[in-house]
This record gives structure tokens, C-alpha cells and sequence, in this order.
């Protein structure tokens, strides 16, 4: 997509932190889009309304939460544009991974082999993930947390900063791991899990 403008939607904090990634790969970045920060200015970029995007640029989005990335990925992709996947120079994907549309990895993240990535998920700072797992679309892996290998995360799932998920586990879809947990065993959708071995709060 040489040539074409990239925007960040989202100028908060993992906003910020996905701008560093596309300044690491020396990738220019057009502005922030964000609703509630239009007209502003963050870290030297002019935040737009969602509305201003041009048709047939790119975006990637920087927010963390996956039903927020959700209904922004729709709504800019029935606009036109292009969802963009950023790969920090300084984190590691090993061989026949696969990583969808839109995905932001951060500096530190380490994909294992074999990992599929749906679109638009997040692999954040430090995080990684086992050999053979799938992360389906807009899943959140938060910074520090550790995806064992043979673990598959369903659509919109969370794992919170330095929580681990064991092997072999299925995580439902939409469920949030809160930071420190540790999955034990399989958790159904809609969950909220906390505590070492996680339990549903």
C-alpha cells in the first residue's frame, strides 16, 4: 500500500503505542480518527472525525477493547478503506504463521509457529503465543499474557495483561481473562474469569 495514507483510529493510550509500531517500520501515518478527540492534535498527528477518512486509504485500528474495533472495522470498511496489519520490527513471528487483515503486533510479542491470526486482532507488547493456536477475529491479547500452544480463542476474546492460558484450552467467544489469571481449564462465551486457576466472577 506504498503511497497510500494510513489513519489510526483511536488516539488514546493503545493508539499511541500503535503509532510507535507504524514509526518503527518507518510508515507514514496520515492522522488519528477519533470522535471524541476530533480537532485536537496527539503526539504531533491531527486527530479527524471518522467521517473525514478518505475512501480507499488505510487504517488500523488502536483500541483495545474488540467490540469497539468491531463496529469501527464496519463502519470503515462500508466507507471504502483499507484495513493495514503492522508487525513491530522487534517482535518475532515464526514460520507458517498467518496473520489477517487489520492485526496490530507489537514490540516483544512473539507468535510461535504455526499460530493463525484472524483479522483484526491485537498481540500486544511482551505478549506471546504457543505453537498451533488460533486466535479468531478481534481478539485481545494484552501486554505480558501467555497463549500456550493448541489454545483457540474464540472471536472478541480478551486475555488481560499477564495472565496465562495452559494448553490445549478453548476460550468462548467474547469472554474477558482478567490480568494475572491463569485458564486452567475450558471457558464457555460470554465470561468474566479471574483469579489463579481462573474461575467465572
Amino acid at each position: 500500500m506504498s503511497g497510500v495514507g494510513l489513519y489510526i483510529v483511536g488516539a488514546g493510550g493503545t493508539g499511541r503505542e500503535t503509532l510507535d509500531v507504524g514509526l518503527a517500520l518507518v510508515r507514514p501515518v496520515t492522522a488519528f480518527l477519533d470522535e471524541k478527540l476530533a480537532g485536537t492534535v496527539v503526539r504531533g498527528l491531527t486527530v479527524l472525525a471518522t467521517e473525514e477518512a478518505r475512501p480507499g486509504d488505510g487504517y488500523v485500528i488502536g483500541i483495545a477493547d474488540p467490540v469497539t474495533r468491531r463496529r469501527l472495522a464496519g463502519l470503515l470498511d462500508a466507507r471504502g478503506l483499507q484495513a493495514v496489519t503492522l508487525v513491530h520490527p522487534r517482535a518475532m513471528v515464526g514460520p507458517e504463521t498467518t496473520l489477517g487483515h487489520g492485526c496490530v503486533v507489537m514490540a516483544g510479542a512473539h507468535l510461535s509457529s504455526t499460530v493463525t491470526l484472524g483479522a483484526h486482532v491485537q498481540v500486544q507488547y511482551n505478549a506471546t503465543v504457543g505453537h498451533d493456536t488460533v486466535l479468531e477475529d478481534y481478539v485481545s491479547v494484552l501486554p505480558g499474557a501467555n497463549v500456550a500452544g493448541g489454545v483457540h480463542l474464540e472471536q472478541d476474546v480478551t486475555i488481560g495483561s499477564n495472565a496465562v492460558v495452559l494448553q490445549n484450552l478453548r476460550v468462548g467467544r467474547g469472554t474477558f481473562v482478567g490480568a494475572g489469571a491463569v485458564v486452567t481449564r475450558e471457558l464457555g462465551p460470554g465470561l468474566v474469569a479471574v483469579g489463579a486457576p481462573a474461575r467465572p466472577r
